[in-house]
């Protein structure tokens, strides 16, 4: 697949190393993306990354993409301005089954970095009228500056139960401190009507599952997403194989009760 040209709008510094950059397509024909779903990125003279996006579906074919800088071709991403161009290949993948949600008690838990592919979750649940029963965001960073679109977070507060939590506090910090699984545990589930979406560090997410679990949410209605070793975007390069599933291809959102015995294998 040979990479469209997209053109960066605007770009967003969320805190030092991890910024948002806002794409539209230079010709529209771009395909439509389900949330959960990943674009290759290219960098000119550099290379191209795996990212997910992490704004809301568009008519006009726009992407929103929250990357940290980790190695040559993000930091060639982060070096792009207003008017550079992006390839961009995709989208991949699966997205978070949406559909299952309708009627469920919604609980989104999110680590760092991993509320980015969680966010047009939440614009689909407040934009879309997706009817849930409840929604409950839980949020854990390191730092109360190292958390993704504060200002969104401010907003959401008012339509969804927002628990928050970092590592490291502030005099200002009014919530809690502490790993996210803290308030998590302290939660109260409907569990038969529970439908949990999951995405940070792996050692964040086997906690919190471990959590889900615990309160009796069933492993068929917990959802994860992968998001490691990607290179090629479509299983043929093998490097993200995981037990017998591709994480590009078959995930990167992933059903808990059909991965488990792989996710629970730490060195796989």
């Amino acid at each position: 697949m040979i990479p469209q040209m997209y053109r960066i709008e605007h770009r967003q510094e969320e805190y030092p190393g991890t910024f948002t950059l806002h794409l539209s397509p230079e010709q529209d024909d771009s395909d439509a993306f389900r949330p959960g779903q990943f674009n290759m990125l290219y960098a000119f003279g550099a290379g191209e990354v795996p990212i997910s996006m992490s704004g809301p579906e568009s008519r006009d074919g726009s992407l929103v993409h929250t990357i940290r800088t980790q190695g040559q071709v993000t930091a060639a991403l982060e070096r792009l301005r207003r008017g550079d161009q992006v390839g961009v290949r995709g989208p991949f993948g699966n997205g978070w089954p949406l559909e299952i949600a309708a009627g469920s008690d919604l609980v989104i838990i999110a680590g760092g970095l991993g509320l980015a592919p969680l966010r047009p979750v939440i614009y689909s649940v407040l934009r879309s009228g997706i009817q849930t029963s409840r929604v409950r965001l839980f949020y854990g960073a390191r730092r109360p500056a190292e958390r993704l679109f504060q200002s969104e977070l401010e907003r959401w507060m008012q339509a969804l139960e927002l628990v928050q939590s970092v590592d490291h506090a502030v005099d200002e910090w009014q919530g809690h401190i502490g790993v996210i699984t803290d308030p998590l545990q302290a939660a109260e589930f409907d569990a038969a009507r529970t439908v949990a979406f999951v995405c940070g560090p792996e050692i964040m997410m086997r906690f919190c599952i471990r959590t889900l679990r615990q309160a009796g949410v069933p492993k068929s209605a917990i959802f994860l997403s992968m998001e490691r070793n990607m290179k090629c975007a479509t299983g043929h390069c093998g490097h993200c194989q995981w037990g017998p599933n591709f994480v590009c291809k078959d995930g990167p959102v992933f059903c808990y009760g059909d991965i488990r015995q792989w996710f629970n294998i730490r060195a796989l």
